[in-house]
């Protein structure tokens, strides 16, 4: 039996050589060793004693020991690295936490050995050093899917979509490197974007650290990987044009450099890094990317946003994405007493501590206005008994082809009761006569109505239109003088910071596109150190949406709805109107 054994190797050895002269080039020799996987044919004692010699062969050998890549009898041949580079890469076409094990030189190089292989990974894999817990985890769930998805190199997939939401230094640029360059190494023809935040981000630590890794894997050579703003690129050295990777700014502006990255028989891939800051519109585009082959998109970050994509694949889109959270008081590298020091100083519960530390996203961003759970609290919160209160209708014209004119109806802590009317594609004579009937229904109702439109840009014609048909209507302007200029740096920021006080004891819908809206909006400060709302421009310019249905209901709080329902409110202000503005309290006037 043993003969026969030695025999069978000698011919998978014969037959291996014949594969090589006739099987083509790498890309070819690397699909065939995937289809027919060549088994093991050194063993331990020969791949040890190989493991010593300084060059590839030594590598190799490492390697093939650190996974168990051990024949039962040796075949006494020599190990050539032109066959066995080829058959690992084919081997290891399903594994990626296998693959990093062999590629990577861990234990005998002493810049890895730093990070030590935890259990149970260390029972199966035979090195003392390796990848974080959380590392090994995402590359066994990818494994997993891989092996799903069984891809037979002609019909497509469905995408392999995986999240990684983490507090600081958890060697996060690092395993992105790995991931990379495991679906480069075995996939022929695969074709890939990585991108982050910013061009800085992307260019000094995102790609740098894969040229790192590069220069360190054991399949480097294969590759030419260069760096620079300009020419972040890897290609493989003999199919440049069909075998590749870009590192690509995220600019929304230059978003269509994300389309058609399509490689049907192959893996087309998206590694996003820092991707809460990441526009929306360059997630879409990306989207577009998965249709053919093999696809898989992994997105990274930390979670400094509680809006947007990233926000997204943990909550509304978490079934299609597998997700990770990481804390980083859990990985080997990080220093645990700074992070104590923060839990300490800031509290567990803290969204500095949640962001930097836990992984999990913050009730508010850094930048976010109104918080997620204020929010939150008033699409749950029971909706108040009606007092007689005055409604109040506040519309936002849409500016841009893509906004929506929205109608928002509030009467005292009450918004919900009326949904907001959403309006797309209407004129101002259009929208005019909308707001005229929905006025005229409240009033036939018995509610005594405000108006109040944002006057700004086309919406100085709404106005004009409704005071032509005898309408009282209060006109808004955003961007004009705050009544308290010490605190806020124009009237938008100011109603904004009434309604934010307001939905902490108010009522709101249980709707998606209101909750986002609200929730998007940063804010910073002017040269005054008085509050300054983000633009709707540059919300556009991160990939979001223009907050119509949160400006709506900001409107409703542009002018203090009277205690004495007789008394109407004037269309503009004097001193002391504005008097009386600041002196307004509306839990009082709510009954409160």
């Amino acid at each position: 039996m043993a003969m026969a054994k030695d025999i069978r190797t000698r011919l998978g050895l014969l037959e291996a050589k014949r594969m090589e002269q006739q099987g083509g080039d790498l890309r070819a020799r690397i699909l065939t060793a995937r289809r027919q996987p060549t088994a093991p044919m050194h063993s331990r004692a020969e791949l040890q004693e190989l493991a010593q010699e300084p060059d590839l062969v030594g590598r190799i050998a490492r390697g093939m020991l650190r996974i168990g890549f051990v024949a039962e009898r040796g075949c006494g041949q020599p190990l050539d690295p032109d066959h066995w580079l080829p058959a690992m890469a084919g081997h290891l076409y399903a594994d990626p936490l296998a693959f990093t094990l062999f590629a990577f030189d861990f234990g005998h190089d002493p810049s890895l050995r730093v990070v030590k292989l935890p259990a149970p990974w260390s029972q199966r894999f035979d090195t003392e050093f390796g990848v974080e817990a959380w590392a090994a985890e995402f590359f066994d769930d990818i494994a997993r899917q891989v092996r799903e998805n069984n891809f037979n190199g002609t019909t497509a997939v469905d995408p392999i979509r995986r999240a990684v939401s983490s507090g600081h230094g958890i060697s996060k640029s690092a395993t992105t490197a790995m991931l990379v360059l495991w679906i480069m190494s075995t996939r022929p023809n695969a074709r890939g974007v990585v991108t982050a935040n910013t061009a800085p981000q992307l260019e000094s630590k995102t790609w740098a650290e894969l040229a790192k890794w590069h220069r360190r894997c054991v399949f480097g050579e294969w590759f030419t990987v260069s760096t620079g703003r300009a020419s972040m690129k890897m290609v493989a050295a003999d199919f440049p044009e069909s075998w590749n990777a870009f590192g690509q700014t995220a600019a929304e502006d230059r978003a269509e450099s994300f389309a058609g990255l399509h490689a049907a028989d192959s893996t087309p891939f998206y590694i996003f890094d820092e991707s809460s800051a990441i526009p929306a519109k360059i997630w879409e585009v990306a989207e577009g990317g998965l249709t053919d082959g093999e696809p898989m998109f992994c997105a990274f970050g930390n979670p400094t946003r509680n809006s947007g994509r990233f926000f997204e694949c943990f909550h509304g889109q978490r079934h299609r994405w597998g997700t990770t959270r990481v804390d980083s008081r859990t990985c080997q590298l990080t220093n645990k007493t700074l992070l104590d020091q923060w839990v300490e100083d800031y509290g567990l519960e803290s969204d500095f501590v949640k962001v930097r530390v836990l992984g999990e996203f913050p009730n508010a961003s850094s930048l976010q206005f109104v918080p997620r759970d204020v929010v939150e609290g008033a699409a749950k919160r029971d909706t108040p008994p009606a007092r007689g209160e005055v409604v109040v209708v506040g519309v936002d014209p849409a500016r841009f082809g893509g906004d929506a004119s929205v109608i928002f109806t509030r009467a005292g802590r009450d918004a919900r009761t009326m949904p907001p009317i959403r309006m797309n594609k209407v004129d101002t004579m259009t929208l005019a006569s909308k707001v005229a009937e929905h006025v005229n229904f409240l009033r036939r109702a018995g509610h005594q109505v405000i108006v109040n439109i944002d006057g700004g840009g086309v919406g100085g014609g709404v106005v004009d239109r409704l005071r032509s048909l005898g309408y009282s209507v209060n006109e808004v302007q955003f961007g004009s003088r705050a009544l308290d200029p010490r605190k806020y740096a124009n009237r938008r920021a100011e109603i904004w910071g009434h309604m934010r006080e307001w939905l902490a004891v108010g009522a709101v819908p249980d709707d998606r596109e209101l909750i986002d809206d609200l929730t998007a909006v940063e804010y910073g400060y002017n040269a005054a150190d008085a509050i300054l709302l983000e633009s709707k421009e540059s919300m556009k310019s991160r990939g979001l949406s223009s907050p119509d249905s949160a400006d709506a209901l900001a409107v409703t709080f542009a002018v203090p709805v009277p205690i004495d329902t007789g008394d109407m409110v004037a269309d503009s202000y004097g001193e002391a109107e504005r008097e009386k503005v600041l002196a307004y309290d509306p839990y009082a006037a709510a009954g409160l």
